[in-house]
């Protein structure tokens, strides 16, 4: 039996009355930060989403399920952040409604409803406080909010509207037995608006190529992406992915996108709406945004000044998690990467578990999230503070990349020409030292694109086909890694260097905001001499 199910078995209704007035007197007490998003932000940004939607559609926005951590303990939960955009709300077992007319309901009327999980008190004291029916109206501002599980048998006739709209619901939801649970929403949902079944993965795919897909980027879509899953039933069986496979063109591309937007124009063009509103951000959003990217900056300048070769991998980490901490951040955007020598070759290393760096360049691709906005911030440094001579080449090429990209970083330039770019500036500089004999070798030693969008998601949603453009963010992240056995002079193996900033796209220019962690070699060799606040940190040894 899990602990609140026993929690609520030893309690029974004996204690209901205390337990009611603790969860109601808690807010009077609070000591919480004050800077969120406001109200009128979310509010601002339903109507702005009306505006897209046309008449007489309905937007449906379900929040994520929880997810099992260990046995009766759940990972710390994360909203979904669409919900969380459109409404401020950070709870599971939840759906949002957004009207783009007026609905008439007798007397009175709306343009938007709400089902929230219900109050508990006895789940309260053990999870945490709810902001229920009553809560959602008075901080979140909504007027017709109700239970979730009301919405099982609410009168609504998703049939009678011209669209609707909403993201890919979640497969294989577990549940609690409570007639709200998320997975009872999901299903009353795909019954009464009648969504067909479709493959998630294949639904995931499908929606990629009709976001993302270009003739520039076809091929390799196609052969890296698309054809080592065509053993896959759904994959074989879909005739639009069969159709791109056989005859990877222009004209196949254009009326493949055409077909996914309308066999699956609720997904679609949901997709094509909360890019639009997302990858714009509003004053408010970078407000936080560049309070998250300073917060992750300033911890990669404490580590350049901390960094030992004695130290492990794991500790670098502790100490950018004690810096987001000290600074208000909740939570890291993402699984921390600090991988020192080979380790600073994989991409997505997360095991952080070496358990000295020695004398190698460790590779550190950290960012905070603060009030669900994440940074992306990578520095390489060396960790006895000096680069050597091969490693300081591959760093100032990855540097010179970057540089020439940051003017790129303007409105109006098509998205497209930063990572080509890039591209280039590194092909060059490998083909001059002698590690590729052309440009098309590239990707061998940089496997990865340049810039992604950067927000509520740590690769947010956002255009990546057409132009830049003001009040953007994106990262620039040009890379170069040489892993042992690679077909070069030994002396490069196991380098591996990555530098990323987080930029703000201005009219004539950009913004670097992650500014407080140098970049040019020099200064991250003088950061290195520099003294740290946790030079004089000493723990007694485990016996």
């Amino acid at each position: 039996m899990k602990f609140i199910q026993k929690l609520i078995f030893v309690a029974g209704t004996v204690c209901l009355g205390t337990l009611q007035v603790f969860s109601q007197t808690t807010s009077k007490t609070e000591n919480v930060p004050t800077d969120y998003l406001s109200k009128e932000f979310h509010a601002g940004r339903r109507q702005a989403l009306r505006d897209l939607m046309p008449a007489n559609s309905v937007t449906v926005i379900f929040s994520y399920p929880d997810q099992l951590f260990s046995n009766d303990v759940n990972y710390v939960y994360h909203a979904n952040p669409d919900l969380y955009y459109f409404s401020g709300y950070k709870e599971p077992n939840a759906v949002l409604l957004i009207f783009k007319d007026v609905q008439a309901d007798g007397d009175s009327s709306y343009n938007e409803l709400f089902f929230v999980r219900h109050r508990d008190p006895l789940r309260e004291q053990v999870t945490g406080k709810r902001l229920g029916v009553e809560g959602v109206k008075r901080q979140l501002g909504f007027k017709r909010v109700y239970n979730s599980e009301a919405f099982l048998d609410f009168p609504i006739d998703f049939k009678k509207f011209s669209a609707v709209f909403y993201d890919s619901p979640p497969e294989d939801v577990a549940g609690d037995g409570s007639a709200g649970e998320l997975r009872n929403l999901i299903s009353t949902f795909k019954t009464t608006a009648a969504i067909p079944y479709v493959d998630q993965q294949l639904l995931y795919d499908l929606t990629l190529i009709g976001k993302y897909a270009s003739p520039a980027n076809l091929n390799r879509l196609v052969t890296a992406y698309l054809k080592p899953k065509l053993n896959k039933e759904a994959y074989k069986n879909s005739s639009i992915i069969q159709e791109l496979v056989n005859k990877p063109d222009s004209a196949t591309l254009a009326d493949v996108k055409t077909k996914i937007s309308t066999g699956f124009g609720g997904i679609s063009s949901f997709a094509e709406y909360t890019n639009t509103l997302r990858g714009i951000k509003t004053p408010e959003e970078l407000v936080l945004l560049k309070k998250s990217v300073q917060i992750s900056s300033l911890a990669h300048a404490e580590i350049m000044r901390a960094i030992k070769p004695n130290m492990s991998e794991r500790e670098l980490e502790g100490i950018f998690m004690y810096v987001h901490k000290k600074y208000g951040a909740e939570d890291e955007g993402y699984p921390p990467i600090v991988g020192a020598g080979a380790n600073a070759c994989i991409l997505h290393y997360e095991e952080n578990n070496a358990t000295k760096l020695n004398y190698q360049l460790t590779l550190m691709d950290v960012g905070a999230e603060y009030h669900g906005y994440s940074a992306d911030v990578t520095r390489t440094v060396p960790a006895n503070g000096k680069f050597t001579d091969e490693q300081r080449v591959i760093y100032q090429l990855v540097y010179d990349a970057q540089e020439e990209v940051f003017k790129l970083c303007k409105e109006g330039v098509v998205y497209a020409s930063v990572e080509q770019k890039a591209t280039e500036v590194l092909a060059a500089g490998l083909i001059k030292l002698g590690l590729i004999k052309n440009a098309s070798e590239v990707k061998k030693y940089y496997p990865h694109g340049c810039s992604h969008h950067l927000g509520l998601d740590v690769h947010d949603k956002g255009a990546y086909n057409g132009n830049l453009m003001a009040n953007m963010v994106i990262t620039v992240e040009p890379g170069i890694y040489i892993p042992a056995g690679s077909p070069c002079d030994k002396k490069w193996w196991n380098i591996g260097v990555r530098i990323e900033d987080d930029v703000l796209i201005g009219k004539n220019g950009c913004t670097i905001l992650s500014i407080d962690a140098p970049r040019k070699w020099q200064d991250v060799e003088k950061m290195a001499a520099e003294k740290s606040i946790f030079d004089n940190a000493n723990f007694p040894e485990l016996k």
